[in-house]
């Protein structure tokens, strides 16, 4: 008898997950919760139940005798998502909410970084408003200013100077645009460097890193504009060399899981760091979160050639092995398409074209974001971010070139994508 797996979510995350979880020879089924109608093909889902109505997730997951749970993101996880489904006797793979505070709360996480020695910016903490403009008046020069809680990967403003920076902290906690997540501010230095994204898996003591990434935060071309929850990626990411990985494990990867359990929090699940890396390979966190990232996952499923099951299943059992060789395809690219006001206000509804034929080209797979099944039997938009078009190759300028080319057989009203995902890495 194989594995049924429940995943919760309905992103795009969700639907790379699903894709890969569906390909193991050790599962039967993969439902999702609640799923939407782009990742039917991989998933029997279960649209009523919400991902963040917890009771109904457990009972489902006991109706449906599940093997293992996944849990996509990040706010039913703050919500104990995970802990109510361990006490159901339900393996779970995602950490407590204890443990979820690394991302649920960044003045937490930051607290967490100084005591165990993690790298990381200096930063400052406020609870009103008058402080935070103070501080970021005083200290003059460029900042980072952040919703201390959870605001979807949008919560965070990067800022030339204090006029950016007491305008961010408006937002936050005068017109509160991220609801109670604005309660507080933490205010950064900027970092100077490349970011990049590095995911470890773990099951509160033993630890198997995955491949690096490269995400795109920024609207528009060039990292302009505002931020949003991504709009492409990329893996692998050649800021990560050998030597910079090695130092990633050693100095903030390993410490982090250690730290964590040695404050009766251990973790289980995946640890993704967001790092600045600066130009003499000095590895700094920008932030942990405490799920898979979005929408890195999509390129990193792709090129991910071992069965991810057992990793899976294997963390949330708290039996992981840490001598597992992974092997990786050479590289994939994922072009998010969003929303045109995406990421502030916009309309959905928009029919989508192109779909089907984007999915024939080689090398790509096209992830469901934020769609819904259309009266004609096609797809309609349903999210800011839309699609994420995913493509291999045997370069990283090979699986760009298949993804903007997939890209271009898709298309619906007041579509936006960037035109330079991956361009780092190839120089161009």
């Amino acid at each position: 008898m194989g594995m049924r797996v429940l995943v919760v979510g309905s992103g795009g995350r969700e639907h790379a997950l699903v894709w890969k979880i569906a390909q193991s020879d050790l599962v039967d089924e993969v439902l999702a919760a609640p799923g939407s109608a782009g990742m039917s093909g991989d998933a029997r889902c279960i649209p009523d139940v919400k991902a963040t109505d917890i009771p109904a997730v457990v009972a489902l997951a006991q109706r449906e005798a599940v093997d293992l749970v996944v849990v996509g993101p990040e706010d039913p996880l703050a919500d104990g998502i995970s802990d109510r489904l361990r006490e159901a006797g339900i393996a779970v793979f995602g950490p407590s909410s204890a443990a979820a505070q690394l991302e649920g709360s960044k003045s937490f996480a930051k607290s967490f970084m100084a005591r165990h020695a993690i790298p990381t910016a200096d930063f400052q903490v406020f609870e009103t408003r008058d402080e935070a403009k103070a501080y970021v008046e005083t200290q003059g020069g460029p900042c980072v200013v952040k919703a201390d809680g959870l605001a979807a990967g949008k919560g965070v403003a990067v800022c030339d100077g204090p006029e950016d920076a007491v305008a961010a902290i408006d937002e936050i906690m005068g017109d509160r645009r991220f609801g109670d997540a604005g309660d507080r501010v933490v205010i950064e230095e900027r970092m100077l460097g490349e970011e990049a994204s590095y995911y470890a898996i773990t099951d509160g003591q033993r630890i198997v890193t995955l491949a690096a990434a490269q995400d795109h935060k920024r609207l528009g071309d060039g990292d302009t504009g505002e931020n949003t929850g991504g709009m492409g990626a990329y893996s692998p990411a050649p800021i990560v060399s050998p030597a910079v990985e090695k130092r990633i494990r050693e100095e903030i990867v390993v410490p982090a899981i250690r730290g964590m359990a040695e404050e009766g929090n251990s973790y289980v699940g995946v640890l993704f760091v967001g790092l600045m890396i600066d130009a003499s390979g000095n590895p700094r966190v920008v932030e942990f979160n405490v799920r898979f990232g979005d929408p890195e996952t999509q390129p990193l499923m792709q090129r991910l050639e071992s069965d991810l099951v057992p990793l899976l299943r294997d963390a949330a059992r708290g039996e992981l092995r840490e001598d597992v060789a992974l092997r990786w395809s050479d590289a994939s690219v994922c072009v998010v398409l969003a929303s045109g006001g995406y990421p502030r206000s916009y309309e959905t509804g928009k029919p989508i074209q192109g779909i089907e034929r984007a999915n024939t080209l080689e090398g790509v797979t096209v992830f469901h974001a934020g769609t819904k099944a259309d009266p004609t039997g096609g797809f309609a938009t349903a999210g800011g971010r839309v699609l994420g078009v995913t493509a291999s190759g045997a370069s990283v300028k090979e699986a760009r070139d298949r993804a903007y080319a997939a890209a271009d057989q898709i298309s619906f009203d007041g579509c936006v994508r960037r035109e330079d995902i991956a361009s780092r890495a190839i120089g161009a």
